[in-house]
């Protein structure tokens, strides 16, 4: 369960303390950003986790993309600087969590005898998303799993070729992920009339103020999500079963597997077979769209060998 990060949430950090002190398999992901703690901290705040939890927390780096909220919190840096930082906090993380001491100076950080009471056990995997030159070349030198927003599988996959050639240079094999909504449904007409539903909820006040919005963000993520749809509501399936309306208005992961069952399930496995090992999924509502992916995807997916 990803644990999400921003003014516009509950802070993830205490939201999954709380939940795994109410779960017993469950995993979450915990988003974090740089620069809002020293990473010294953050290690030793993943690290308590992981212990109380027996190994069931995950970390996910959100650099931050939107200058606007990245201020709410004191943050000044720009885009640029602020990957730069990233890849000195998960240096300095990544070093505490295996060496006895560690001293490092940087340009934004520097640690002496940094250290924690004991490592993680199992260390927690680091997860990592960011579309731009200045974000790839830190997923490869110090991530577990790249993570991209649901562009359609050919785009999906360039980018990712990309990292894992920077990863390669640098001698390190990453995995890979992926972020989408869903809409399965029994029938392919009815997931379809779930996507005009929602659609039919939002003025075109709402889609011109949405769009003009995320067309000014730093991130080149959300850019690319924007671009999938230019604010039109008439061409929105990018690629077949990929839906972009949910990006008219929603920042971020703007894009939709809609069909069938067998639908959503393909174009899954197309993903799959790009290279993606990984799918971080939701919807609208949450709750209900957990159970018709659950029972009408996940069993044609294990049938598959995906799942």
């Amino acid at each position: 369960m990803l644990t999400p990060t921003g003014t516009w949430c509950e802070d993830a950090w205490l939201t999954t303390a709380a939940l795994l002190a109410e779960t017993e398999r469950l995993k979450f992901l915990v988003a974090f950003r740089p620069g809002l703690v020293p990473p010294t901290l953050a290690a030793q705040q993943t690290a308590t986790l992981q212990r109380f939890s027996e190994g069931r927390v995950l970390l996910n780096i959100v650099t931050g993309g939107d200058d606007v909220e990245q201020r709410r919190f004191g943050d000044w840096l720009d885009h640029d600087q602020r990957y730069a930082r990233t890849g000195e906090f998960l240096h300095v993380v990544n070093s505490v969590w295996r060496q006895e001491s560690v001293d490092f100076e940087g340009e934004y950080y520097t640690v002496k005898d940094a250290r924690v009471s004991a490592p993680p056990n199992p260390l927690p995997q680091i997860y990592f998303g960011g579309s731009s030159p200045a974000a790839m070349p830190i997923a490869a030198e110090h991530v577990d799993v790249y993570l991209t927003w649901g562009e359609p599988p050919a785009a999906a996959a360039a980018k990712i070729a990309r990292v894992r050639e920077l990863a390669e240079q640098r001698g390190r094999k990453i995995r890979f992920g992926i972020r989408l909504h869903t809409i399965s449904r029994d029938t392919s007409e009815a997931a379809w009339a779930v996507a005009d539903e929602l659609l039919a909820g939002l003025s075109p006040e709402q889609i011109a103020n949405a769009t003009a919005l995320h067309a000014k963000s730093e991130s080149e993520g959300q850019r690319r999500m924007t671009a999938l749809h230019g604010g039109r509501v008439d061409q929105l399936e990018i690629h077949p079963n990929l839906w972009a309306g949910v990006g008219l208005v929603r920042g971020g992961a703007g894009t939709a597997l809609v069909g069938s069952h067998d639908e959503v399930a393909a174009l899954i496995g197309q993903y799959h077979a790009a290279g993606f090992e990984e799918f971080i999924l939701s919807g609208y509502p949450h709750l209900e769209e957990a159970y018709w992916f659950a029972e009408g995807v996940l069993p044609r997916l294990r049938r598959a060998g995906i799942a």
